[in-house]
């Protein structure tokens, strides 16, 4: 008999994750009109979009704007992903309760997502993580190709644990790791986690899935196996990074919810009201969004 957690704690990352990668262009009023439905959905933390140039992220060009029209639930965590110092000033500028620095702990996929070595990647999110730290904001640490690279195939835990402890001596509170091409299995995930767990305790350790070959489910069951209760996700299945040729979507929070849900596993949102914030974003992107809950509640309509 498994032994499931009592609760978990999902991060939406739609907003940011979701939309970086679309080329219909999300209008500012309909992005801050979906965060607000999130926020009142009972999820505690969204990533609501990224600090980086608009030139690298066109579709999130409007970051700054977002944040200052968005309405603050008390009770939501409102982050955003910020590449460096001056990102980071635009980001306190437009409100942010949490940080997200992101590489690789693959050396080519760094070279090609952030333009820089992983050796060289280091004193620049130094800088973003003492400064965030010294404002009082929380500070997230992505981990990219943590299970495979697109260009150099298989990823070692130890070279995932390295970037890891550097992130962490750096003063990162907590470590988001990321199957950035959705191709991991789980025992890749029981490989890795393993050798994290060794190190960290399961609090600090935040799973991101994206559901390209379909296993991203089975991926979270098994790290809930080993005792992580943190997960990203993305309403409908929306995302994709676009320096990972052929990565699908995250992981939907929709069909996440189904799961946990079914298992009696807290998760303290509600899936009307996910729904909705799904159909929502799924209708002014004018397509149909992976998640499979969303397309069956789709059906029942």
């Amino acid at each position: 008999m498994r032994h499931w957690p009592k609760k978990v704690r999902i991060k939406e990352v739609g907003p940011r994750d979701g939309l970086q990668n679309e080329t219909n262009w999300v209008h500012t009023g309909d992005k801050v009109a979906w965060i607000n439905m999130l926020s009142e959905s009972g999820v505690k933390e969204i990533e609501y979009s990224s600090f980086v140039h608009p030139n690298w992220v066109p579709a999130l060009s409007d970051a700054r704007e977002v944040g200052k029209r968005i309405n603050r639930n008390p009770n939501v965590r409102y982050s955003a992903l910020v590449p460096n110092r001056k990102g980071l000033e635009h980001a306190l500028e437009a409100g942010i309760d949490g940080a997200s620095v992101f590489m690789s702990a693959s050396e080519s996929h760094n070279k090609n997502n952030i333009n820089k070595s992983i050796t060289a990647t280091y004193p620049i999110l130094k800088e973003v993580i003492h400064e965030a730290k010294a404002t009082g904001k929380h500070v997230t640490g992505y981990v990219s190709t943590v299970f495979d690279c697109p260009y150099e195939g298989k990823i070692s835990p130890e070279q995932v644990l390295c970037v890891c402890d550097k992130l962490y001596a750096l003063g990162v509170d907590d470590l988001s790791l990321g199957d950035t091409i959705g191709t991991a299995v789980p025992s890749q995930v029981e490989e890795l986690l393993e050798t994290m767990l060794a190190y960290y305790p399961q609090e600090k350790i935040i799973m991101h899935y994206h559901n390209t070959r379909g296993m991203a489910i089975a991926n979270i069951m098994t790290s809930m196996e080993y005792g992580v209760t943190r997960f990203d996700s993305s309403v409908g299945g929306l995302g994709g990074c676009p320096y990972a040729p052929g990565a699908a979507g995250n992981v939907a929070t929709n069909d996440v919810l189904y799961l946990m849900h079914g298992l009696g596993i807290n998760t303290g949102i509600d899936e009307n009201k996910l729904k909705k914030a799904g159909f929502f974003i799924q209708n002014k992107l004018g397509k149909q969004l992976p998640s499979n809950s969303l397309a069956y509640a789709a059906s029942q309509a």
